[in-house]
């Protein structure tokens, strides 16, 4: 980490992942701040820990029974009212789509070589252009369940409401 005019920066520049892999997310949701992206799918707990396993691109058909499984697990958040888990879901079928296409585009999923230069597309495996089809496709499907659920939308502003009260002004 460096530190650029106040604000701790990673090596590449950017803020720190907001989430903090100490926190259990689940009994502690306004801890959980929903980012834009796949923010957080990596250590907002329990729910890596639920998702992650579930989640591959390593073929087509793995991959389509990973983005069922992943729909499957946003039903089951969805029953009890658990936002968090709702929106780390999505965020999972997202990932599956923007992971496979860096991958289709690109030998080994790399943007840029070791010297920070971008790394030519049209390089990549075609089988991760099919992995990432299945992905849009069943995100594009399940869109409406997911994404613009109304009780996703209600819960998604019952948790900014719960997050913007906890926040300092």
């Amino acid at each position: 980490m460096v530190e650029v005019l106040g604000e701790r920066l990673s090596e590449r520049g950017k803020p720190p992942a907001q989430a903090d892999d100490g926190i259990d997310y689940r009994a502690q949701p306004e801890s959980y701040q929903s980012g834009r992206g796949e923010t957080g799918v990596f250590h907002v707990q329990p729910y890596k820990g639920e998702l992650l396993p579930l989640w591959t691109i390593k073929t087509p058909a793995l991959a389509r029974e990973s983005a069922e499984a992943i729909t499957a697990r946003y039903r089951e958040y969805r029953a009890v009212a658990d936002f968090v888990g709702m929106d780390m879901a999505r965020k999972y079928l997202q990932m599956g789509y923007t992971r496979a296409r860096r991958y289709a585009s690109r030998k080994g999923g790399r943007k840029h070589g070791p010297d920070g230069e971008a790394l030519p597309t049209g390089t990549g495996d075609p089988a991760k252009a099919e992995v990432a089809a299945i992905f849009a496709a069943i995100f594009a499907a399940h869109r409406q369940e997911v994404v613009d659920d109304p009780e996703y939308q209600r819960l998604k502003a019952q948790h900014q409401r719960l997050v913007s009260r906890r926040s300092p002004a």
